[in-house]
């Protein structure tokens, strides 16, 4: 089958690689139909992080179920599925608590069971791990594309929100203006805050904040930024939402959050090299939560609202590709030139 490998940084190519097939009773196989580039996906394409040469790439399938295992009871072959970056088991102590990416079971795409920017995967714990679209939007591509954001940034973006507390009535802000801190603005906007600033640096980007509900736009850097918030809030927010995941983000979010108010954190941390300094959260008694998400716990009901058309993150797709030429999108968000590239098999 033909699936985009990693070779080195700024070197991923479309390639025939071997076929997944299933190895045990609680596997399923699907056919990929789209999946998508993701900004997580730049740290090793830029050679930021390690990642093996050869290795196939991709974390956000959506397809077809081809087979299934002996044991798999939630889908059966022909359904339309969806599937979170991480592989879980749905029954272990930490996914019942709905953190699924604990599992105790857990696997992640690639290797053995290929990466999503490929023809197919191999799906380990099929029933904990895939999501089922009903049959009636199985073929309609506008709702497709909608749904597959949750299989990572819309359901990142509202882990940020959950995390920092953000409930109807609340002010929050919103620190970034990727995919992620687009769709945590459109989060924001669900559980019905009352204002939202978003915080970025791009002009496309921020007017995407505007149209998924941002009551105000921050393009400042630095302590500029800061300060308009700060302005802006009368003093600062309660609730901060967290999603670049940069040390001058985390400490623009540090700054902006009232006393006693939380953070909510949910950009991979990168550049923390030197550490973070707390001393803003332990002086002002702002409490830091979050992590990676658990999106696999909020895919039901955000399901719910793309489907009966109160939530949309579509937007956040500027620019598809083909498989072939899924290396064009690479570079499309590496030299931003497009905020989210989706990817159609």
């Amino acid at each position: 089958m033909r699936a985009a490998v990693y070779h080195g940084p700024r070197d991923v190519r479309v390639e025939d690689v071997p076929e997944p097939e299933l190895d045990g009773p609680d596997e399923a196989l699907v056919r990929v139909t789209h999946t998508a580039v993701c900004g997580s996906d730049l740290w090793f394409y830029r050679g930021e992080s390690d990642r093996d040469p050869g290795s196939t790439v991709g974390h956000e399938p959506m397809g077809i179920v081809e087979a299934v295992g002996d044991d798999v009871r939630s889908v059966a072959p022909g359904d339309r599925v969806f599937a979170p970056f991480k592989i879980s088991c749905g029954s272990c102590e930490f996914c019942r608590k709905g953190l699924h990416t604990s599992c105790i079971e857990g696997d992640s795409w690639g290797g053995d069971n290929s990466g999503a920017q490929g023809e197919k995967v191999r799906c380990p714990d099929a029933d904990g791990t895939l999501v089922r679209v009903p049959d009636r939007y199985a073929d309609d591509e506008d709702a497709l594309r909608s749904l597959l954001p949750l299989t990572d940034v819309m359901g990142t973006g509202h882990h940020a929100i959950v995390s920092a507390g953000v409930d109807a009535g609340d002010g929050c802000v919103v620190v970034g203006d990727g995919a992620v801190g687009l769709c945590a603005v459109l989060a924001a906007r669900r559980r019905g805050a009352s204002r939202i600033v978003a915080v970025g640096h791009h002009a496309d980007r921020l007017a995407v904040a505007e149209e998924f509900g941002a009551t105000d736009v921050i393009s400042e850097r630095g302590q500029a930024a800061i300060d308009r918030v700060l302005d802006l809030t009368d003093g600062g927010a309660s609730h901060v939402a967290e999603c670049v995941g940069a040390a001058s983000s985390m400490e623009t979010a540090a700054e902006v959050c009232q006393p006693g108010g939380t953070v909510g954190y949910v950009g991979v941390p990168h550049g923390l090299d030197g550490g973070l300094d707390l001393f803003s959260f332990f002086g002002n008694n702002v409490t830091l939560r979050g992590g990676v998400a658990p999106v696999r716990a909020y895919a039901e009901e955000l399901m719910a609202d793309v489907l009966q058309g109160t939530l949309d993150p579509a937007p956040v797709f500027t620019k598809t590709v083909d498989l072939e030429d899924v290396e064009a999108g690479y570079r499309a968000m590496d030299e931003r030139e497009a905020i989210k590239v989706l990817v159609e098999v």
